[in-house]
């Protein structure tokens, strides 16, 4: 009888202690992964086409959280944890930057860092001028896509070269849209005038009233590269979907 009940008792003991173990590894990963999401890398996907041809509709990217420092909108939820930044650097002309809507503070939205604190910044006939200045544009091959009917879709793109020789491509379906022209905008410190790469179809810095001016301690991070991409209109869960509408040519490329 000793012996049944010591055996009994050690097994119990054995498999207390492997549930406990499945608990610590699992707690642990957790914080690994808290961990990796709020001080190094976060994942996020692209639901609108602001940013063509820079990023589509169905992109996947990871985004630095440490290259700008942290603010309470990197790693504490919009929570009162502290004012500012700390550790910060201020993002360079030209970054892709995931950041919180100054308007609610709690949307993210992705634009490019088009005006840095001091800067004037203004549209003009479609080209951009920065500190009075108009920034090189030069027109290059049509952006062809497709649109809900499947007909070919040809847009005008250009290669846009920022002051500090930074490049990037835009489109433009015109230069004379509700956003072509515009007053000037004089940056305050410690502010950004984002953009997005589809002038004509972005909401951003040129609508003071939905977006307007973003304020540094908004910034979540700097967009890095792609790891997925898929067809717009497929679902990331759409598994059975991905051998026709995974955008292999796309995947793991830097985000400029």
């Amino acid at each position: 009888m000793t012996m049944n009940r010591e055996t009994a008792l050690t097994g119990k003991s054995k498999e207390t202690g492997g549930f406990a173990e499945t608990v610590k590894t699992v707690f642990y990963a957790v914080i690994i992964a808290f961990g990796v999401r709020t001080f190094a890398f976060e994942p996020f996907n692209i639901p609108s086409g602001s940013m063509i041809p820079t990023l589509l509709i169905g992109d996947y990217l990871f985004v630095s959280k440490f290259s700008y420092g942290y603010s309470k909108y990197t790693v504490g939820f919009g929570l009162p944890l502290f004012e500012g930044r700390i550790m910060g650097h201020a993002p360079e002309r030209g970054d892709v930057a995931v950041f919180k809507l100054p308007r609610d503070n709690k949307t993210d939205y992705i634009k490019r860092v088009i005006g840095l604190p001091g800067d004037t910044v203004q549209v003009t006939g479609g080209v951009l001028h920065i500190n009075g200045q108009p920034v090189k544009r030069e027109r290059i091959e049509d952006y062809v896509s497709r649109d809900a009917l499947g007909r070919e879709v040809r847009i005008a793109q250009f290669v846009e070269t920022l002051p500090g020789g930074r490049s990037h491509r835009i489109i433009e379906e015109s230069d004379n849209g509700p956003l072509d022209n515009t007053p000037a905008f004089k940056v305050p410190a410690n502010h950004l005038f984002m953009m997005g790469d589809n002038r004509d179809n972005s909401l951003d810095s040129r609508v003071p009233s939905q977006v307007g001016y973003v304020p540094m301690e908004n910034l979540v991070g700097r967009a890095e590269f792609l790891f997925f991409s898929l067809e717009d209109g497929t679902r990331f869960f759409e598994v059975w979907r991905w051998p026709a509408d995974l955008r292999f040519s796309r995947l793991f490329n830097a985000v400029k």
